[in-house]
């Protein structure tokens, strides 16, 4: 009984983000951060101070 409850959250979380993934139109996550990272580089190289 207690590694079932142990793990409970863990397998819920699973089953619910397959179900989601499957119904829904999910963004790549990877895709995201990779924009995110891109972004955040133009703004540091906008702003930095020269030398």
């Amino acid at each position: 009984m207690g590694i079932i409850r142990s793990c409970f959250s863990f397998i819920a979380g699973t089953v619910f983000g397959v179900y989601v993934a499957q119904s829904y139109q999910v963004p790549d996550v990877k895709k995201e951060a990779d924009t995110a990272l891109i972004q955040a580089k133009q703004v540091e190289e906008k702003y930095r101070k020269s030398k």
